[in-house]
Formats: structure tokens, C-alpha cells, sequence
């Protein structure tokens, strides 16, 4: 099988693109608070994993957020998606209509950083949908629903790479796998990425030596800069794997870790 080292959002188990699970935990110690703290803040973890919500990337885990959020990937998900949407309305395509209101959204969470969708932003960017529609045959009010959808998704990205990213920057030296020969930043943030990312594509299965062979095989494609090897790397991917099944409701793998 080829693997694809493009970025495509693509699940790191099943290479599928536009496979987004969000909202998950974070590793090393303390896990179980911080865990609590992400679900504070993205709401009950198990309505956070796959569905219309959020785009952690898989292939792109070592890439900085607004480089994780790529475009091809987003219009997978959406193409595949837009019909089970309340706004959807038949006599529109994909192609034509829709996929424009999606990328619009998504480029405006990126243009707009640090700004909830609210009756001001909406203003401040109707406008621009004028220009940005293409062939679009969507007016604003057909279109903001797939726009804030987009936008919602996209900001769920950026608020859990964030919350996680900050961290296991604190935390990783702390760690008895941690080695001064690699940072944080080029070395172990993918790791932590991608341990996060595979417990939330995975809810039902535990860490046992299948899982690990089947996560290693794909590290190459999945570590972005690191120069870790997977027998490296593969301490902080559990360490996020669990930190990230803390978060859950239950502990799953029922190792109390």
C-alpha cells in the first residue's frame, strides 16, 4: 500500500482522508486534570470524536495548525458530509455551491483568529462572500450555515492544538523517556499529536503490541520534522494515548493509567 506524505487529513490508521476526531486529552502527568480542563472547554469528549466536528490531522501531525488544515482534505470531508446538514437544499451542488461556502468559512476562522462567530463577525465578513463565491448560486443567507459550519470545525482545531501543544511543552522534560538530544517543538510535539489523534480514531480498541505495530508502520509517514525513530517515539505516543483516554468517560483500556 502507498502511503500518502501529502497533507491530506488523512486517519493515520486507515489513511482515509477527512477522518477528524477532536476535543481529546492531553499526555504526561496530570493528565486526568488537564483532561478535565479540555472537556470544560470542548464539551462531553465522545460528541467531539469523528462526526461534523473539528480537524485534527493526521499525516500533518508535526505541521503547525494552520498548516494541519488542508484544503483538499476539508473538501473530502465536506463533500461527503453536506447532505446531512439542515441548511443542504437539493436544487444546490457540491461543487458548484457548497464547496465554496466551506472554504470560505475555514479561511475566515484562519483570517479572523481569536474572534467567536457572533452577529459582529458575521457582519464583518458578509460582504466578502460576494467575492469569494465563484459560481457559488448560494446568496449569504443560503450560504452562512455551511460558512459557520466550516468556521466551527476549523476553530475546534486550532483551540484543542493549542490547549494540548502548551501542555506537554511543560510537561515533557518531566517525563523519564525524555532525551536532550530532541526539542519539543521538532521532535516530541508529533509524537504527543499523533498518541492523541490514534486514541480518539480508535475508542474501542486498548494499547497492546497490535496497536503499537500498526501505529509504528506508520510513523514515518505520520512524525512531520521529528527525528525521533518510532522506538523513540512511541513512549510519548502512549503517553499521549492514555492522557488522551483520561479525558474519556470510563477508562477504557481498564489499566488505571
Amino acid at each position: 500500500m502507498t502511503v500518502e506524505t501529502r497533507d491530506m487529513n488523512r486517519d493515520p490508521i486507515s489513511n482515509a482522508p477527512g477522518a477528524h476526531p477532536v476535543g481529546v486529552g492531553v499526555g504526561g502527568a496530570g493528565g486526568a486534570a488537564i483532561g478535565a480542563g479540555i472537556g470544560a472547554l470542548f464539551g462531553p469528549i465522545g460528541m467531539l470524536i469523528g462526526g461534523t466536528i473539528g480537524t485534527i490531522a493526521g499525516a500533518a501531525a508535526g505541521k503547525g495548525v494552520a498548516e494541519g488544515i488542508d484544503p483538499t482534505g476539508e473538501a473530502d470531508y465536506w463533500r461527503s458530509e453536506y447532505q446531512n446538514r439542515p441548511y443542504a437544499d437539493s436544487q444546490y451542488t457540491y461543487d458548484n455551491d457548497y464547496a465554496p461556502a466551506f472554504a470560505y468559512g475555514t479561511n475566515v476562522r484562519s483570517q479572523y483568529a481569536g474572534r467567536a462567530w457572533d452577529d459582529s463577525l458575521e457582519n464583518d465578513i458578509r460582504d466578502g462572500w460576494e467575492k469569494a463565491k465563484d459560481k457559488s448560486r448560494l446568496t449569504w443567507e443560503n450560504a452562512k450555515g455551511a460558512v459557520r459550519d466550516a468556521f466551527d470545525r476549523t476553530d475546534r482545531t486550532y483551540r484543542t492544538y493549542e490547549a494540548t501543544d502548551s501542555y506537554h511543552q511543560d510537561h515533557y522534560k518531566k517525563a523519564d523517556y525524555y532525551k536532550g538530544d530532541y526539542d519539543y517543538e521538532s521532535d516530541y510535539r508529533p509524537a504527543y499529536r499523533y498518541g492523541t489523534y490514534a486514541r480518539a480514531s480508535n475508542p474501542n480498541r486498548t494499547w497492546d503490541d497490535s496497536l503499537e505495530s500498526e501505529l509504528g508502520t506508520r510513523w514515518d509517514a505520520a512524525k512531520g520534522s521529528s527525528r525521533m525513530t518510532w522506538e523513540n517515539a512511541k513512549h510519548a505516543v502512549r503517553d499521549a494515548w492514555h492522557s488522551a483516554e483520561r479525558a474519556m468517560p470510563g477508562d477504557a483500556d481498564g489499566d488505571g493509567r
